[in-house]
């Protein structure tokens, strides 16, 4: 199998893990890993993380920083940090990504327009047809109810997000106010002035709890948190608004979403 459809096929079909560190690539981060230089690709289903070793040996990745220490153990250890080649090796996973969801484009997009235009209900409608829809491509073997399922559903929704890189300065799991917001949309100022075009957006991922009756009430538990933490501390030190910032709390049970606002 061509290198490119493989690592591809190792993506789609890895654990929320996997996922998770490839769209901290696609944001531009770099990521520590530890390489196996001897590849074996008869084995590569079976080791979810040996798509970094291939990628690094095929050229997407390049060595950012090396490190060789002794852990506490004993044991000798080699830590890679890792990051895209290039801008054009970022733009050939972009597009990677945007073939994966070619087939509920339509809802996507819709929901992309939803999403800008704050209309709730249309962001409602559409995001769960793209969950049904796409659900498969992410499906990680044991499902979201496995390990840190929110991050199972935040990586998926980051990945509808990318898109939106031409409006907003996207960022996750970043320290804001008394804690780390789940996901920030930085509205970019338009060109040669000092205002905001769009509205700046937080969103906080909550999985159903066994003890929440109804999914209105992890979306509560998501908005509720929001405020307490203070997460808009952030965009407000940079200049927006309060009355321009909104928060989304999402709300996941499997396949149903529920996404509410405060």
């Amino acid at each position: 199998m061509d290198k490119y459809l493989l690592v591809g096929k190792l993506i789609r079909e890895g654990n929320s893990d996997v996922k998770k560190t490839f769209e901290h690539l696609l944001q531009g981060e770099s990521i520590p890993k530890e390489i196996d230089e001897q590849i074996v690709y008869d084995q590569l289903d079976d080791d979810g993380q040996a798509v970094w070793s291939l990628l690094l040996a095929s050229g997407y990745l390049k060595v950012k920083n090396f490190r060789a220490y002794v852990t506490d153990f004993g044991e000798w250890k080699q830590e890679y940090e890792l990051e895209l080649t290039n801008f054009e090796v970022k733009v050939m996973f972009l597009k990677m990504v945007r073939k994966w969801f070619a087939g509920a484009s339509s809802n996507y997009n819709d929901f992309i327009k939803a999403l800008l235009l704050g209309d709730l209900k249309a962001m409602n409608t559409y995001m769960n047809r793209v969950t049904v829809e796409m659900f498969s491509y992410f499906d990680t073997g044991k499902g979201p109810s496995g390990d840190e399922p929110e991050r199972f559903y935040h990586g998926f929704v980051l990945g509808l997000m990318v898109d939106l890189a031409d409006r907003y300065v996207i960022t996750s799991n970043r320290e804001s106010g008394f804690g780390r917001y789940d996901m920030m949309l930085e509205p970019r100022k338009a060109s040669g002035t000092n205002s905001f075009i769009n509205d700046a957006v937080i969103i906080e991922f909550k999985v159903q709890d066994e003890e929440e009756r109804e999914l209105a009430d992890t979306v509560q538990d998501a908005l509720r948190q929001i405020e307490e933490k203070n997460y808009i501390a952030s965009l407000v030190a940079r200049g927006i608004p309060e009355e321009r910032i909104r928060k989304y709390g999402f709300a996941f049970c499997g396949k149903k979403v529920l996404i509410g606002r405060a």
